[in-house]
C-alpha cells in the first residue's frame, strides 16, 4: 500500500529541464454524485463494519497527551503527533508507550528561533522506518525508540520526497511542480513523471498563490484511491474527486452538494472573493469549503463534507453507496453488541471526529480516536446496562480515568 503522509511545503520545488504539454483532464467516466448531507441515515455499526476494536494508548507521566492530530502505523507500531505538546509518541500495537520524540531531543541549534517541530513523516532508510522532524533548517531521524540517528540540512531535493511512486518504480507523481524551459518557468498543481520526464501537466498556478489569496484546505490532497496504481486528488474550493493513475489523470466524481450548502460557481474566478474567503465563510457557516478523506472500500465512497461552522449536529462524514444510493451520517451510527455499545467515533458530542475524521486507512482497517474523557462518559451512559466488556477495556476502565490518554479505534469496513 501506499504511504500517503503529505507534508507540502509550498515553497519547496523541483525542477526540470524537460517540458510537457498541459494535459486535459479525461471526463469520460466521471460518475455525478447528488448528496444532500442532511438526509443521510443512521445504522448500527454491525452493518457497516465487520469488525471493531478498541485500543486504549498507554498512560504514563512520560506519555501523556491531549489529543491524535496525526496517526502513521508501522509493522507493530503506532506513531502519534500531539499537536498540544508539540510531541510525537510511539506506541506498540497493543498500546503499550514504547517512546518520545519532543523538542528537548533535538541537539542545539545555532538559529535564533526557539527548536519547534509541527508533525512528522514515517520514512524508509535501508528498509528500516525513521520518524522524520523538520525543525528550522534541519531534518533530525529518529528510530522508533526515539534515538536520534541523523541530522542534516533540509535542501531542495529534499522536495522529492513529498512525491508519490507508483509501482512500476517509474512513475511518479509530483505535486505543487516547476517546469522550466529556458528562463522560463510554470507551475502546475500536479504533474506525472517518467523517469523524471514530464509525461503530463495539470491545473497551472501562480507562483504566489498562497501569498496573495486565501486557500482553505482540509487535509491531504493526495490520498490512496485503495485500487492499484490510482490515487485520488481534491482542489481547493471543488467538489470533484480527481482519478490519478500512471499514464493520466481524470475526472472520477462529481460531487453535487444542495445550492445552499454549496459555495458559488464563480468563487475562484471573481476577484470580489479574492482574500476575502474565510470572510465569506465566516458569514455563510453552512456552505462545504471542500471535501477531503475520500476512501473508495468496495462500492462505498467515504468523504468529509467540510464547512466552518462548529455545529455537531452536522452530518459532515459520509458514506455513499455507489451501487445502492444510498447515503449513511458516520456520526448517527448506532452503536451495538459488535461496537461493546460503545460509540465508533465521538461524533455528535465531542470534537476529535469532527476535526479529523478517519486518520487513515490502511490494509483494509480504518482508524479513529477519540478522548477518555469521551470514553468514560459513554461508559456512564452504559451504567445501566450490565454490559461485559472485553478484557482489554475492563482493564482499561478498572485502572484508568477521563484525564487518561486517547483511545485509537481500529474498524473493518464492510465492502458491499
Amino acid at each position: 500500500m501506499l504511504k500517503l503522509s503529505l507534508s507540502i511545503v509550498f515553497s519547496l520545488f523541483i525542477f526540470h529541464n524537460l517540458n510537457a504539454q498541459l494535459a486535459k483532464v479525461d471526463s469520460t467516466e466521471m460518475v455525478t454524485i447528488r448528496i444532500d448531507p442532511e438526509s443521510s441515515r443512521g445504522a448500527k455499526v454491525s452493518e457497516i463494519f465487520s469488525e471493531v476494536k478498541f485500543i486504549p494508548l498507554e498512560t504514563t507521566k512520560e506519555s501523556l497527551f491531549g489529543s491524535i492530530d496525526h496517526l502513521e502505523l508501522t509493522k507493530n507500531c503506532f506513531v502519534v503527533y500531539d499537536h498540544d505538546t508539540k510531541a510525537v509518541l510511539i506506541f506498540n500495537k497493543d498500546g503499550k508507550f514504547k517512546a518520545k520524540v519532543n523538542s528537548s531531543k533535538l541537539n542545539e541549534s545555532d538559529e535564533k528561533d526557539k527548536q519547534a517541530f509541527y508533525g512528522f513523516k514515517l520514512i524508509k532508510a535501508n528498509e528500516t522506518e525513521l520518524i522524520r522532524i523538520a525543525s528550522g533548517k534541519q531534518y533530525y531521524l529518529f528510530d522508533l525508540d526515539g534515538k536520534l540517528t541523523k541530522k542534516y540540512p533540509i535542501e531542495m531535493k529534499d522536495s522529492k520526497e513529498n512525491h508519490f511512486k507508483f509501482a512500476d518504480s517509474i512513475t511518479t507523481i509530483a505535486p505543487f511542480h516547476v517546469s522550466r524551459n529556458g528562463k522560463d518557468s510554470t507551475f502546475h498543481e500536479i504533474a506525472i513523471l517518467n523517469n523524471n520526464k514530464e509525461i503530463a501537466l495539470y491545473f497551472p498556478l501562480e507562483f504566489d498563490r498562497f501569498k496573495t489569496d486565501q486557500y482553505i484546505g482540509a487535509g491531504n490532497p493526495i490520498t490512496d484511491s485503495q485500487l492499484k496504481n490510482e490515487l485520488f486528488y481534491i482542489r481547493y474550493y471543488d467538489y470533484n474527486i480527481y482519478r490519478i493513475k500512471p499514464k493520466a489523470l481524470s475526472l472520477a466524481y462529481r460531487i453535487i452538494f444542495p445550492a445552499n450548502n454549496s459555495v458559488p460557481k464563480d468563487f475562484l474566478t471573481n476577484p470580489d472573493y479574492k482574500n476575502k474567503r474565510v470572510e465569506y465563510f465566516q458569514k455563510n457557516p453552512t456552505q462545504i469549503f471542500g471535501i477531503s478523506n475520500p476512501y473508495l472500500i468496495g462500492n462505498n465512497l467515504y468523504i468529509k463534507a467540510n464547512n466552518w461552522g462548529w455545529n455537531l449536529d452536522a452530518k459532515t462524514a459520509l458514506i455513499h453507496n455507489l451501487q445502492t444510493g444510498a447515503l449513511t451520517s458516520i456520526k448517527n451510527l448506532e452503536a451495538d453488541s459488535l461496537s461493546q455499545f460503545l460509540p465508533v467515533t465521538d461524533g455528535g458530542s465531542f470534537t476529535d471526529f469532527y476535526n479529523h475524521g478517519f486518520h487513515l486507512y490502511e490494509d483494509d482497517y480504518l482508524y479513529t480516536s477519540y478522548s477518555s474523557l469521551a470514553m468514560f462518559s459513554y461508559k456512564d451512559l452504559n451504567a445501566a446496562k450490565n454490559i461485559k466488556y472485553d478484557p482489554l477495556l475492563s482493564k482499561y476502565f478498572d485502572t484508568q480515568n477521563k484525564k487518561s490518554n486517547p483511545i485509537i479505534i481500529q474498524l473493518k469496513p464492510k465492502k458491499n
